[in-house]
């Protein structure tokens, strides 16, 4: 593993309407652990689902994981709650990155925090941009990502969905969605 001070730090951005956003963001955290870097997960929507990934995180102690949303909150009762945790969650997300401890971030579905005009995409492109440890991988995921936030970036990946199970009455899949 390259010296931090060696190092360059990649922002990386997967969004789009296409499945596998955050599969793709574990893959590069479980790639991340596995050349002994400090890890540090933050789930932005996912609330107390329990998945795979967090599981299989429990058996590294180089990951760090977070659960700290509310829940799946596209039909949400009440907004004004979704911006609060939203916002207390960027906050907590800030100071884990300016902790320094960490050689890698995960910050899983903020990008629909951005969608929902929950956290502005200027403030988060202006945090990477003049804050972010610049050895520091970041990586930030879902759907409708920030304009400003694929500026920044390095790398962006726009998933496109072409078909998928649940328009087939087909529920999520345990080791597959989950």
């Amino acid at each position: 593993m390259k010296e931090r001070e060696r190092r360059q730090g990649i922002v990386v951005v997967n969004t789009g309407e296409g499945k596998g956003k955050s599969s793709s963001a574990f893959g590069m955290v479980f790639r991340a652990a596995g050349w002994g870097m400090k890890v540090c997960v933050i789930q932005y929507i996912k609330g107390k689902w329990q998945t795979g990934e967090q599981k299989a995180s429990e058996r590294f102690d180089n990951i760090e994981w977070h659960v700290l949303g509310d829940g799946f909150t596209w039909d949400t009762k009440n907004p004004e709650q979704d911006i609060k945790t939203s916002r207390e969650i960027w906050e907590f997300s800030k100071q884990k990155i300016l902790s320094e401890e960490y050689d890698f971030v995960l910050l899983d579905e903020i990008n629909y925090c951005c969608g929902y005009h929950w956290i502005s995409g200027q403030e988060i492109a202006d945090f990477i941009a003049h804050e972010k440890p610049p050895w520091m991988h970041l990586v930030l995921t879902g759907r409708n990502a920030a304009p400003e936030v694929i500026e920044v970036a390095h790398t962006v990946t726009e998933m496109t969905k072409i078909k998928h199970a649940y328009a087939q009455d087909i529920k999520a899949a345990q080791g597959v969605e989950f």
